[in-house]
């Protein structure tokens, strides 16, 4: 069994897929690099909510940022975060 401090943070991992405008972030970002504006949109939250719950996806190292000009372009940290969405949702489905 791995050490309580790693167990730990698997759920505080888990506990960031709790909240559905960030899971719809993370599916959004599964199609492409986009601002906080154009995910805004899609998820049907305002823009500042939309930066709170991706502070949040950043904070759980699941979203990465870049700079182009003035804009910030938010997309997926790595292949895990793919492989996690699409095991739930195969758990789910069955």
């Amino acid at each position: 069994m791995p050490e309580d401090e790693l167990l730990y943070e698997l759920a505080d991992l888990f506990k960031v897929f709790a909240d559905t405008t960030r899971v719809k972030i993370l599916y959004a970002l599964m199609e492409s690099e986009l601002s906080v504006g154009d995910l805004a949109d899609i998820v049907g939250a305002s823009q500042s909510a939309t930066s709170h719950q991706l502070r949040i996806l950043k904070q759980a190292h699941l979203v990465k940022f870049r700079r182009d000009g003035k804009s910030v372009i938010y997309s997926l940290a790595d292949e895990h975060v793919n492989t996690i969405l699409d095991q739930g949702l195969t758990h789910i489905c069955e």
